[in-house]
């Protein structure tokens, strides 16, 4: 087996001419190193040969080759013209057994964290950007103190407090025998309760606390190779992305930061809670040394809240280089310090107080209403800033949503963590009081807060929003696929027989594709739809005190009915989401065509680093790219080589990060060839900051040369949409899909239509990579002339995705 040099040492000017000794007279090595996409694949599928053999790397990510050509280094003269082929097989960084499906209840943290990376491309040194990071570092802290929120409400408001102190509700769970006042035990005093209580959202947040400490060991701890110094060939400021500094793929520093604040603010919530049930029996003629204790208990509480508000304000990215300082004392010492605070208020809760009783909802159950408002305001900021920042843009001309699809992911990131929570306060309280429903006039227990109960009802009227959006989408399809139709056939051999059928079945896979360019307006309808009736279920509630049913009991019948039908409909559609989100997650671990369309969203939303919330599913990424980097550099300085790096769907848009991450003289031995690649038309639209056009440019000015094949037919991968000066054109394409029309005598029976993937099967595909092997060439990769050069510009023409 190869084992790589660990660090690539200064390279010599000369590359003709060994560091010890005569020239070289054995011809150089080609390496294509290959990336598979979403979904991922085997070594032996990516290679062709069931015989194939470990080079470098582990059971999660590793390079592998086939057996014969284990030791091409040794062979060189086997290999002339023909380059050594490797695969990199990454797909154990994004999958597993079941259990990791658990990951996607994670989904709010992660859908906030990529609304940091979704800010417009202004300027770097434009002073809004910092705005733009610290309201998505804050907004993120709120989903944190929403789900600690979420979890006292199940626990100890629903279960400690409502139905363990009511006979009806505890009658019959023998689980809740010994917390029942009937039973005059020591823990059924209700601050005992509570304490006891408080246990279950203490392991909630102790959980994700655990499973990012020790995903980031194993994620965050990929360091970058030694780069040699220097920063651009010729690129232009404006062409250069924070993708190819240093420490953007080292997060270690700033997730542990983040993860002692996010970590303390979900222990204080708990601590807050418990303050505000014993501050509601002490301010009731409680013992007067209680009420002093609780109200210094709550000082320290606000004082420790202070306290993480400022980590989180001063955490922010540090990219020019790896930052493996420590943290100060005082950042790490936080968590522990609101443990120990967390265990005062629990002996404080929990102190005799004679007398005391729970009745109605626990104190403090309008917090939810806070926390939605104080998201809403951070939202509209969000959008502010996002505006400000879109109008210094370098390039807007195809940003996603004008620069706001960082507010709308956020928005949605909100939403998703309110229906979250919701939904399972909801079905918990169904389940504690039987037949019952909670809230209603004699229901056991009053039930979870007012308005959780307003924000069910407002999602059947979200979900019919979205079927209309669907149906227009599904209507578009058919306008497109009929205007497509007749276009079909002029793309093939006019002696083959044309078959109405097989027209139609091209024409609507080409319009289904297109569909993916439409989802800007599909999250835009959500995100204002959201707004507007998150909005009017917090006013609901505010106004009224009630839930839907109860506060239309004077209304016509009319309007009662449907209140307490979409109040009905929406507790069951909000217990329902969180079912089938674990469904579809372990569906998506066992089922490979479940993981390939499930995989999509989720291999975008964990490419990014952890940037703003610590407890967001691991970025896959800071493993792969370090890894891809490594092989590259270390290769290319052992054997003086030339290498291919050839990434089809997200392995296009890793290699194109590990590249530039290389140093320039590396980085001028590579050319890129990518394929079903969501390089421009998905990061470069959502993430404009770092994948736009000016960037992609930078990147294919520092190549050797890149080439990109897509189809019409793709639903992921598309142009690149840049040209050079000289006619050459990064984007090879549209490809013909399927490669034959009817029956021919060399394809007797139907061709299948391949869509995203299989793109080797074209002629085409192995043209081009003969011809980016041939123009690395035998001779060192110099400065490209400039007629070869990207001009930057986007391409309107031909290269150009249709509508149509």
């Amino acid at each position: 087996m190869e084992t790589a040099d660990p660090t690539p040492h200064a390279r010599s000017t000369d590359r003709d001419t060994a560091a010890d000794g005569p020239p070289r007279t054995a011809p150089q090595l080609s390496l294509e190193l290959l990336v598979h996409g979403v979904g991922g694949t085997t070594a032996q599928e990516m290679l062709g040969d069931p015989r194939v053999q470990l080079i470098t790397g582990d059971d999660t990510a590793a390079c592998y080759r086939r057996t014969d050509d284990a030791d091409a280094e040794q062979r060189p003269d086997d290999y002339r013209g023909e380059p050594v082929r490797e695969a990199y097989c990454w797909s154990n960084l994004t999958s597993g057994n079941g259990a990791r499906a658990l990951w996607l209840i994670l989904v709010p943290f992660m859908v906030a964290n990529l609304a940091h990376w979704m800010r417009p491309a202004a300027p770097s040194e434009h002073p809004a950007q910092r705005i733009y990071d610290l309201l998505v570092r804050i907004l993120a802290l709120t989903l944190t103190v929403l789900l600690a929120a979420a979890a006292c409400e199940v626990a100890l408001d629903l279960t400690a407090w409502q139905c363990a102190g009511t006979t009806v509700c505890a009658a019959g769970k023998s689980w809740m025998g010994f917390l029942s006042p009937d039973n005059s035990g020591w823990w059924s005093a209700p601050g005992r309760r509570l304490a006891l209580a408080s246990v279950v959202p203490l392991l909630v947040i102790g959980f994700l606390w655990g499973l990012s400490r020790r995903t980031w060991s194993a994620y965050e701890s990929a360091s970058p190779p030694p780069r040699l110094p220097g920063t651009s060939r010729d690129t232009p400021v404006a062409e250069r992305t924070a993708l190819s500094r240093e420490g953007f793929w080292y997060g270690r520093r700033l997730v542990a930061r983040l993860r002692a604040a996010h970590t303390t603010a979900g222990v204080l919530t708990v601590a807050a809670v418990l303050l505000a049930a014993a501050a509601k029996a002490d301010g009731d003629g409680g013992h007067p040394v209680l009420a002093v204790t609780g109200r210094a208990l709550t000082a320290l509480v606000i004082v420790l809240a202070a306290a993480t508000l400022i980590v989180v304000w001063r955490t922010a990215r540090s990219e020019g280089a790896p930052d493996v300082s420590s943290d100060h004392l005082v950042v790490r010492a936080l968590p522990f310090a609101s443990l120990a605070v967390l265990a005062l208020t629990m002996v404080h809760t929990g102190w005799a107080r004679p007398g005391a009783h729970s009745h109605g909802p626990l104190p403090g159950a309008d917090a939810f209403g806070g926390i939605a408002v104080f998201q809403g305001v951070l939202v509209l900021a969000l959008a502010v800033t996002a505006w400000v920042l879109q109008r210094s843009a370098r390039d807007d001309a195809r940003t996603a949503l004008r620069g706001m699809g960082g507010p709308a992911v956020a928005l949605l990131a909100c939403a998703v963590g309110g229906v979250l929570s919701g939904g399972v306060a909801q079905r918990f309280a169904d389940w504690l009081d039987g037949g019952a429903t909670p809230g209603q006039a004699h229901a056991p227990i009053p039930g979870p807060p007012v308005l959780l109960s307003w924000q069910a009802s407002v999602i059947p009227v979200l979900l019919v929003v979205v079927a209309a959006v669907a149906v227009l989408a599904a209507i578009r399809v058919v306008i497109v696929r009929n205007r497509v139709t007749k276009d079909v056939p002029g793309l093939y051999d006019p002696r083959e027989q044309p078959d109405a059928g097989r027209t139609k079945r091209i024409a609507a896979t080409i319009a289904g594709a297109g569909l993916t360019d439409s989802a800007p307006v599909l999250i835009a309808a959500t995100s204002a739809v959201t707004l507007v009736l998150g909005a009017g279920a917090v006013i609901g509630a505010w106004l009224t005190g009630r839930a839907p049913g109860r506060a239309t009991e004077g209304a016509p019948p009319v309007v009662h009915a449907a209140a307490e039908t979409a109040e009905s409909l929406g507790s069951w559609l909000m217990g329902a989401g969180v079912i089938l989100l674990i469904t579809m997650g372990r569906r998506a671990y066992r089922d490979h065509s479940a993981r390939r369309t499930i995989g999509i969203l989720w291999d975008v939303g964990t490419f990014w680093p952890r940037a703003a919330h610590p407890f967001a599913p691991p970025c896959y990424a800071e493993r792969a790219v370090p890894d891809l980097t490594w092989r590259m550099a270390t290769w290319t300085e052992r054997f003086d080589g030339r290498l291919v790096l050839s990434g089809h769907s997200q392995g296009s848009v890793l290699a194109a990060a590990a590249v530039w991450q290389l140093d320039l003289v590396t980085r001028s031995r590579v050319a890129l060839l990518t394929y079903g690649s969501p390089l421009e038309r998905l990061y470069g639209r959502w993430f404009p900051a770092f994948f736009g056009p000016p960037a992609l440019t930078g990147l294919h000015r520092e190549m050797d040369d890149w080439r990109n094949l897509w189809r019409f037919t793709d639903p992921i991968g598309g142009p690149i949409r840049l040209t050079c000066e000289g006619g050459r054109r990064i984007d090879q394409g549209p490809l013909r899909d399927p490669l034959s029309f009817g029956r021919t005598l060399q394809n007797p029976l139907p061709a299948q239509i391949l869509g995203h993937g299989d793109y080797q099967a074209d002629p085409v595909f192995e043209t081009v990579r003969a011809e980016l092997i041939a123009r690395l060439g035998p001779d060192l990769p110099g400065q490209r002339p400039a007629d070869e050069r990207v001009k930057g510009r986007q391409d309107q023409g031909s290269s150009g995705r249709s509508s149509g």
